[in-house]
């Protein structure tokens, strides 16, 4: 079982959807946050811990991770997917950049 961690700004749009795409998959369990205090779902130590594979959306998430957790992050993998804050929940265009930038991780 893979755990997929999925890391944008406020956990409103792009991190909520990875979690709702990647959460039928087999194989794969899903959570998602926000770097920022006033997102609907801040990241914690929890879900870092919990977590196999970290998704971040742009560089200066995992910027703010490797700053806010360093100590949890030993020996984590985190993957930036280059998806800008343009897009609506579950965008088909934003469901299609997740599945061909996370999914090969994710098989």
């Amino acid at each position: 079982m893979k755990r997929a961690l999925f890391v944008c700004s406020q956990n409103k749009l792009r991190s909520p959807t990875a979690e709702a795409v990647f959460v039928s998959w087999s194989g794969v369990e899903t959570d998602s946050g926000g770097i920022f205090d006033s997102a609907e779902v801040p990241v914690s130590s929890d879900q870092i811990e919990w977590a196999d594979l970290i998704f971040v959306m742009e560089k200066i998430h995992r910027r703010h991770l490797q700053r806010r957790f360093q100590k949890f992050l030993k020996n984590k993998r985190i993957i930036c997917l280059d998806i800008p804050d343009r897009f609506a929940f579950m965008d088909p265009a934003l469901v299609s950049l997740l599945e061909s930038k996370a999914g090969p991780y994710l098989r």
